[in-house]
């Protein structure tokens, strides 16, 4: 997606948003666009206190910019987005809103054609977008937080965390909403706190490791992919699966494949090839789409989710995930 309108954004009508917002700005895709299948890729469970996906098609979100915490208010209207901030970091919010709904998501190397049920996927959610938030700390600690744990105590633990040492946001947002720490805030976090909220301490070591080396790793945001590779895998803790959530996320890279998830096999092998396939394969399946390999992993998702249900299965109380 592509702005190609910079008009101010009308102030909301009615409900929370009734402040008029320092920042706005409408921006129109050039294609489809779905808000809330794009922005449920940087949502951490239904609770998570940093974004709202409301059923009427809004999204609120609780951003921690280089200017300050700002609050962001997205609405989808016929052929654009209209994008709303309050906050210190209100300009930022805005001007980085075109990224967050796929702006840098280039489509035109993807080809499902040669598999009948990854283009049916694609046709039917042609919506969805890869994000980019350009927030590494933001995507890593939660990345973190889900390793070696089955993904609703990983969410249930970001809520704990946010609600407890995450700041209220400006303007009108919805109550209970929080911007997630800084790197600072993470670093005061007590270890009763991380304890009481789930967290081991190895991963909460892990944490305050990253947020110790926090400014050299956003510094390779907008450097080639690899470089901030490279400098995840330098911090202890951190290894290939955690670094695939990270740049997907914060670097829009829809090429990331989290390799060593425990559905990953299953989910790729049914959806791909028609059998479980092992770890060490994944990859090699899915090869046919690079570089959308994680797009194609997350239609399959979606597609899953809309014909089985969320869990047909019981899920074990400890996922085998790495770091």
């Amino acid at each position: 997606m592509h702005p190609t309108g910079d008009a101010p954004a009308p102030a909301p009508a009615d409900g929370p948003g009734t402040a008029r917002p320092p920042a706005a700005r409408t921006l129109r895709p050039d294609g489809p666009l779905d808000l809330r299948l794009t922005l449920m890729m940087v949502r951490h469970g239904p609770g998570d206190p940093s974004v709202r996906i409301r059923r009427d098609g809004t999204v609120w979100l609780a951003l921690r910019t280089p200017a300050g915490p700002a609050t962001l208010l997205l609405r989808a209207g016929p052929g654009r987005v209209d994008a709303s901030a309050w906050g210190p970091g209100a300009e930022h919010a805005v001007a980085g809103a075109p990224d967050l709904l796929g702006a840098r998501d280039d489509l035109r190397s993807f080809e499902p054609a040669g598999h009948a049920g990854i283009a049916a996927a694609h046709r039917r959610l042609r919506g969805l977008r890869i994000p980019r938030t350009g927030d590494v700390l933001g995507a890593l600690v939660p990345a973190v937080l889900e390793q070696r744990v089955v993904t609703v105590d990983a969410h249930d633990a970001w809520r704990r965390l946010l609600l407890q040492h995450g700041t209220v946001p400006p303007g009108p947002a919805p109550d209970g909403m929080r911007v997630p720490p800084d790197a600072e805030g993470w670093r005061l976090v007590p270890s009763w706190d991380w304890r009481r909220a789930g967290v081991d301490d190895r991963r909460a070591s892990t944490v305050l490791r990253a947020a110790a080396v926090a400014r050299r790793l956003q510094e390779a945001v907008d450097l080639e992919p690899a470089e901030l590779r490279r400098r995840l895998l330098t911090v202890p803790g951190i290894g290939g699966w955690t670094v695939a959530e990270t740049t997907r996320r914060a670097l829009g890279d829809a090429d990331a494949v989290s390799v060593g998830d425990l559905h990953l096999p299953r989910l790729v092998g049914d959806g791909v090839v028609g059998r479980r396939v092992e770890q060490h394969e994944v990859l090699d399946v899915l090869a046919p789409w690079a570089p959308h390999r994680a797009r194609v992993v997350r239609l399959l998702e979606l597609t899953e989710r809309s014909t089985r249900g969320h869990r047909t299965r019981p899920l074990p109380r400890r996922a085998v995930r790495p770091a």
